[in-house]
């Protein structure tokens, strides 16, 4: 009886979509954006829903942004409606005052939102959206607000609760391993060889968060290389001749590249999440690892040392200079000034150790002259250790880094 009345329903939902769809196919995005919000049959939301996505997606830039000033000036709370409610609530407290306050506090786009989201395949489709109102708003500061909700609603869409780790291997499908290669942000994949070479031998690992909404779109990945000792240049891990170890000589697991995939989820953080699920998998998996550090870039060093802050000196050395900056350049907000340093240490790492001539490549060269860091993950002592930065802006370093940075005059 149920398939019978899921056939039904599937059948009269695609005829009713149709009956929209010519009813409705000179009516503009934002007039369809108004139907959505005052329909509550989940057949026409459907069909609305489905209408609007369509229209977006033919859209020309200049349609999109018009379309995304219409959800900040029109779909906006009132504020008088805001403090009406609220006089009414503080006057007499319940759930129906309660419930008029929560209503008008909440703008009109979040609920258009979460009805467009109700059609199958839509998450990624809003994704794309916010990708979209990114780059807009860096124009026109007033749809900041339309970003803000947006935001908001994905950071409860796409909680740790509701993502799956999966491993990338060899043997993944290949839609996903082109993913991988053109989401690759810290050291790129020229090839399938090369991507090979970072997935197939016995020492290598690589996994990502995905989310159900958007089963072949991995969200973040990190690419791991296990091996004996902690590797000081990204040459030595990425060496195409290099001879893989068994798992069993193992005992250090190094993350070199993390990569975030979806522009539109920007602001979002997976990657504490991940690192901490894949340091407990590989702890079971690998029994024979001691040792969790990164190999990471520091892609802001140049930048910042150009801007005279520190007196030149010939004996200044790079590996000096780049600790001195990672335990000295502060934000505003007190926290390291380089994104790297202030994601690691704010996940409860430890700066263990720097080291020149580490990335060759003209991006690392241009970024840092070639110095890289491990951060330092000890089971033991992250959660100190994150207490600490949250709460002092403390950083964990080595008595190695220490003196380097003092070294600086």
């Amino acid at each position: 009886m149920s398939l019978f009345s899921d056939l039904i329903s599937t059948l009269f939902e695609k005829r009713y979509r149709n009956l929209f769809l010519e009813n409705a196919h000179d009516k503009s995005i934002v007039d369809l954006a108004k139907d959505l919000l005052g329909s509550y049959g989940e057949v026409s939301g459907g069909a609305l829903a489905h209408m609007i996505f369509d229209k977006y997606a033919k859209m020309d830039p200049v349609e999109k942004k018009v379309f995304f000033h219409f959800m900040a000036h029109d779909l906006e709370i009132s504020p008088e409606q805001v403090r009406d409610a609220l006089d009414a609530y503080q006057q007499q407290p319940s759930e129906s005052t309660y419930k008029d306050f929560s209503t008008a506090s909440e703008p009109k786009r979040q609920e258009l939102i979460r009805r467009l989201n109700h059609l199958d395949g839509a998450t990624g489709k809003l994704v794309e959206m916010r990708k979209d109102l990114i780059a807009f708003t860096k124009e026109s500061a007033d749809l900041a607000p339309v970003g803000v909700d947006l935001k908001n609603l994905f950071i409860s869409w796409f909680n740790r609760g509701f993502l799956v780790l999966r491993p990338i291997n060899w043997s993944s499908p290949a839609e996903i391993l082109e993913k991988i290669i053109a989401y690759e942000a810290v050291h790129a994949i020229n090839s399938w060889e090369d991507l090979r070479a970072r997935l197939q031998p016995e020492d290598r690992r690589c996994f990502a968060f995905f989310h159900p909404a958007m089963p072949d779109e991995p969200l973040i990945f990190v690419e791991v290389a296990l091996t004996k000792g902690i590797p000081n240049s990204i040459q030595g891990l990425l060496e195409p001749n290099r001879n893989p170890i068994s798992t069993e000589e193992a005992d250090t697991a190094v993350f070199y590249s993390i990569s975030n995939c979806q522009e539109g989820l920007a602001g979002i953080s997976f990657g504490n999440s991940l690192i901490k699920q894949v340091v407990a998998d590989l702890s079971l998996a690998v029994p024979s690892l001691t040792t969790f550090v990164t190999l990471s870039p520091i892609p802001k060093l140049k930048s910042w040392l150009a801007k005279g802050i520190i007196p030149t000196n010939e004996k200044h050395t790079n590996k000096a200079l780049a600790a001195y900056y990672l335990l000295n350049a502060k934000g505003t907000d007190g926290r390291p000034y380089d994104p790297v340093a202030r994601f690691h240490l704010g996940n409860g790492a430890m700066l263990h150790a720097v080291h020149s001539d580490a990335d060759k490549s003209s991006n690392g060269i241009n970024q840092s002259d070639g110095v890289m860091v491990n951060y330092r993950y000890d089971l033991k002592k992250i959660p100190q250790n994150h207490e600490s930065f949250l709460s002092e802006n403390k950083i964990a370093v080595s008595p190695e880094v220490r003196a380097l940075s003092a070294s600086i005059k």
